[in-house]
């Protein structure tokens, strides 16, 4: 199996808002030696106002990412996805990648009128370099050093985890040095502790990961807060009811008996508390697993391995309490209201087989065909997408009234906090409020993109109030 290590720069950190400038990644073989290459960046998109801390993190001026020279961003996806294609079938890894950069990727990915789930499909699987880190540092130490910050807590930042373990960085928060770091860093696991290496790759597969959690056996989920690793006994219930690719798992420690004896009113209020006897795992995301035969001392933390052995085995054998505590669990569980923005529709549901017709249909059309498609989606998310994809690549195949109402809405996202996504006038605040400590690239760079984000405030407002009426 070849590996696809991969990460993205971007304009902030709101997943469907932000947009990524910078992407990289490598393909690897099986021993994590380099086979191929890439790396693309894009300039900004007209709606998306760019967060002043990330420019700094980024180091990336605004007059860089106006750059006409620059690819789209719809040039920029299009290239990404053929290139990760053409890497398929592939292991993909990142440095905190499930949580952030694949959900950029994603957003990108479906905005741009592509399936979202390149990397879950195409016969690929994913995992995250983080996880692996800290789990590493819990279960094989002598892997890594891992260095300490204040009150000796671990510190897992890349660029800090690299640096103390002699590995070259380069400069941080560049998406090629950032990915070169973490592929160094999983070698330094896959060198010196085999068992944990496998066992990573084997729990990147959804099936496999669905298998062994589905089996009815208990074993040790490993969560991470506050870059802590934490060690749960658990068992798995069933199936999460509102998410396919999502199990629910019973701790094993916090006395099964005590939550047999409940009623149904007092296992709700009982499962609603924080922390919940109940822990949720999704199959398709990587989870730190060890099985119960497995768990080394540590994680025992002093309990009997026979007695969570036995315990599970209780549960497991009881049908009636796994489905109760379920149950009790979807009641206390608060329902997650659907976003009124279409950027955060993402999971709102799959475009029909029509629509993926359509999809794959309109990136080989003119520009005039392009716009009958977009009109023929059944899927009011693509049909906005597909309209924002045409006024951005050929505004002028757009009749007069659908560039205005397309203009309407992303001037919106420009000057209006409920359209959702950073406007000018908080760029602007936050712009005034990050602070440099002293280093004069950064100041500036938020000069320049002070005077940016002011002449644009100008002119939108100008624009708006000459053809909408508003400011």
């Amino acid at each position: 199996m070849s590996f696809v290590f991969f990460d993205t720069e971007t304009t902030g950190l709101k997943h469907g808002f932000d947009q990524i400038v910078h992407f990289a990644a490598i393909l690897t073989d099986n021993n994590l030696e380099e086979v191929d290459r890439f790396q693309v960046r894009s300039r900004l998109l007209p709606h998306v106002v760019p967060h002043p801390a990330a420019l700094c993190t980024n180091g990336l001026p605004i007059k860089s990412l106006l750059d006409e020279a620059l690819p789209s961003h719809y040039d920029m996806v299009r290239a990404i996805r053929h290139k990760l294609l053409s890497w398929s079938p592939s292991i993909f890894i990142g440095y905190n990648s499930i949580r952030f950069d694949e959900e950029m990727l994603r957003h990108a990915l479906f905005q741009t009128l592509h399936s979202a789930w390149l990397t879950s499909n195409h016969g690929n699987c994913r995992a995250d370099a983080f996880g692996l880190m800290m789990a590493a540092a819990a279960l094989s130490p002598a892997c890594l050093s891992v260095p300490r910050g204040p009150e000796s807590r671990p510190v897992f930042r890349l660029e800090a985890l690299a640096a103390a373990n002699g590995i070259a960085h380069g400069r941080a928060h560049d998406a090629m040095a950032d990915v070169l770091a973490t592929l160094d860093l999983c070698r330094c696991v896959y060198q010196r502790s085999s068992e944990l290496w496998q066992r990573f790759v084997r729990f990147s597969k959804k099936a496999t990961v669905a298998d062994f959690v589905d089996a009815g056996d208990g074993f040790f989920l490993t969560e991470f807060f506050a870059n802590e690793a934490y060690h749960t006994p658990v068992v798995c219930l069933g199936r999460d009811p509102d998410q396919p690719n999502g199990r629910l798992c019973l701790r094993l420690d916090g006395g099964v008996d005590r939550l047999a004896r409940m009623s149904d009113e007092e296992l709700q209020v009982e499962l609603g508390l924080k922390p919940s006897p109940v822990r949720r795992l999704r199959v398709n995301a990587a989870p730190t697993l060890t099985p119960l035969y497995d768990a080394p001392d540590l994680m025992l933390n002093g309990a009997d391995p026979e007695t969570i052995e036995a315990t599970s085995r209780v549960v497991r054998d009881d049908p009636a309490l796994c489905a109760r505590i379920v149950a009790a669990y979807g009641s206390a569980r608060k329902p997650f209201p659907r976003s009124p923005h279409v950027e955060m529709q993402l999971y709102d549901g799959f475009p029909g087989p029509d629509d993926e017709y359509r999809m794959s249909a309109f990136h080989d059309a003119s520009w005039p065909e392009a716009l009958s498609i977009v009109q023929s989606f059944d899927d009011e998310r693509l049909r906005t997408f597909g309209l924002r994809l045409i006024y951005f690549e050929s505004r002028s195949s757009l009749s007069p009234a659908i560039r205005m109402e397309v203009e309407r809405l992303l001037t919106d996202r420009l000057v209006e906090e409920v359209a959702g996504g950073l406007t000018l006038a908080a760029a602007l605040q936050e712009t005034d409020l990050t602070r440099t400590d002293g280093r004069r690239d950064l100041e500036g760079l938020l000069v320049d993109y002070r005077t940016y984000l002011s002449d644009r405030i100008s002119r939108v407002a100008q624009f708006r109030s000459k053809h909408f009426g508003a400011s």
